[in-house]
């Protein structure tokens, strides 16, 4: 259900690894809490009555839109994308990337601009690639921050952790 009376989870699930995916099933699921999927395209998702699959059109930035309009303070978003990121913690929400870095109010606007510089040099031709792939630590790392960031949100809701 969706409301500020409650912890939602979304997931930016178009470039969301399937592991990552996986681990946020299993905390809504342990937790009993709404996960939000929001992709432009279909995507397989766990049959419950928790986890809901939101399909957006294919127009850039949609998928981004789509949660931004949904999100209430309180809320838990899982992106990669910084912009995104920044955008839900303006409402209140904490976002938390696949490798397990959340973004807060004291750290968005700081990431926010070294993802823009790093845009930049890259348009420049003079920095390439990203991230490199998911390793193990990367989801013991995620699945920590998760796990921190919904015990603080359901505390704040007076919901004890099981």
């Amino acid at each position: 259900m969706q409301g500020e009376e409650h912890v939602n989870i979304w997931i930016d699930a178009d470039g969301c690894p399937k592991d990552i995916k996986e681990i946020v099933f299993r905390a809504g699921r342990r937790l009993g809490l709404p996960v939000f999927v929001v992709a432009n395209r279909p995507l397989a998702v766990p049959r419950s009555g928790l986890v809901t699959m939101v399909q957006v059109s294919g127009d850039f930035d949609a998928t981004d839109q789509a949660i931004v309009d949904r999100v209430v303070p309180g809320d838990v978003v899982i992106t990669a994308d910084v912009p995104l990121a920044s955008q839900v913690v303006d409402k209140g929400a904490v976002a938390i990337d696949p490798r397990g870095q959340c973004y807060t109010d004291e750290n968005v606007g700081e990431r926010l601009s070294l993802r823009n510089f790093f845009h930049d040099l890259r348009g420049a031709g003079l920095a390439s690639g990203g991230s490199g792939p998911l390793t193990e630590s990367d989801r013991r790392r995620f699945a920590s921050a998760l796990d921190r960031a919904l015990t603080r949100r359901l505390k704040s809701h007076g919901r004890d952790h099981p």
